[in-house]
């Protein structure tokens, strides 16, 4: 039988704002995820293509849990490579235990395949890790998932975490972690790694601490530093290392690219031409689509990428006007409230890339009209 925890939520007024929703994390959710990490003999931990900074720490974070605390020796398994801006993390004590399948497709096959435990972080369905996904469907392996985005699969895990409304997966596998019996809420006897990992993680998808913040993000963050994590380190790695090309890059979208609608709609549309001419690697326009926001008069913003098949879309937008809504009824995807993501398929959606434009401005005109 599955265990499903889709977890307790407590009420917390701040100030007379409305309520915000708490994680309440059973004694019964902890005990059962203590005694499968403890059984295991090859566990594997699997996260979403493309993976963000929530993704690689919450990834990174686990494994230094099952090799510190549990003595295990683990795996990590990602379909495509870290980005540069968290090489910082990926160690050579991980590093070398990270299998990318775009680079080592057969051996990530394997490790996969003769796991015997499979923790999925940071997406709710099997298609989010791309080529991983017949991989899992095929493991016979038991799965467990800990996420925040909405709709998880759960059919498909025998223990579920699931918590929209926490700021970010590391958040929840923070207090997660925590509510564990060899923890019993003792912070420092996480490895420092894990902390380190898991701050950096929260960090990246709150924008740093800009959006999808509750309580508990801010108490997580404060414990975390009375732990001794380095956060000014965080900081210089996560914003300090990018490449001068990266910064033009910036202008040159500010300035040429970036439009915005009668309709408070703010969009920048990348092509693979621009792509090439600034050599953008992944990762190197992380958080761009965040930065129209700080306009009065933008309610949402929309960042898309030129792929081979498709075009990447992301969506952020302001209290009161839903991202997720947007994605899910016009850019096939969805999210949270506030942040999400999505597609445009060509030529399903649009023929080609110069069609972009036209698209995102007649469907959030749509949407705007009829929220």
């Amino acid at each position: 039988m599955n265990l499903i925890y889709q977890m307790q939520y407590k009420f917390v007024n701040l100030r007379q704002k409305k309520s915000q929703k708490m994680t309440s994390i059973t004694n019964e959710s902890a005990q059962a995820l203590h005694d499968r990490l403890r059984k295991a003999n090859n566990p594997v931990i699997v996260t979403h293509m493309k993976p963000d900074g929530d993704a690689i720490g919450s990834s990174i974070g686990m494994y230094h849990v099952l090799d510190e605390v549990y003595h295990k020796k683990s795996s990590i398994a990602i379909a495509n490579p870290i980005p540069s801006y968290l090489d910082f993390l990926a160690d050579e004590s991980v590093s070398k235990d990270i299998y990318i399948y775009e680079e080592r497709a057969e051996q990530t096959r394997r490790i996969i395949l003769e796991s015997d435990l499979i923790i999925c972080l940071d997406f709710n369905a099997f298609h989010r890790t791309d080529t991983l996904c017949v991989l899992l469907e095929e493991s016979t392996a038991d799965k467990i998932l800990i996420d925040h985005h909405l709709s998880p699969d759960s059919e498909k895990f025998v223990l579920v975490f699931s918590v929209p409304q926490m700021s970010s997966t590391c958040e929840l596998e923070y207090h997660i972690l925590k509510s564990l019996p060899c923890i019993d809420g003792n912070v420092s006897a996480l490895p420092h790694k894990t902390c380190t990992a898991l701050m950096t993680g929260m960090t990246t998808d709150t924008n740093n601490f800009a959006n999808s913040v509750i309580p508990s993000t801010l108490m997580m963050a404060s414990e975390l530093i009375a732990a001794g994590v380095d956060r000014n380190m965080i900081l210089s790695n996560l914003y300090n290392r990018f490449k001068e090309s990266r910064l033009r890059l910036q202008g040159h979208i500010l300035k040429n690219l970036m439009k915005i609608t009668p309709d408070g709609v703010a969009y920048m549309v990348l092509d693979k031409q621009t792509l090439k001419e600034y050599d953008v690697q992944e990762g190197d326009t992380e958080g761009f689509v965040n930065i129209p926001l700080s306009i009065d008069k933008v309610r949402m913003s929309i960042f898309i990428k030129e792929d081979d098949s498709y075009a990447r879309v992301s969506i952020r937008s302001k209290e009161g006007t839903s991202a997720n809504m947007c994605s899910r009824l016009h850019f096939n995807g969805g999210g949270h409230e506030n942040a999400a993501g999505g597609r445009l398929y060509m030529p399903k959606d649009i023929a080609d890339i110069t069609q972009a434009a036209e698209y995102i401005e007649r469907h959030t005109h749509i949407f705007m009209n009829n929220e």
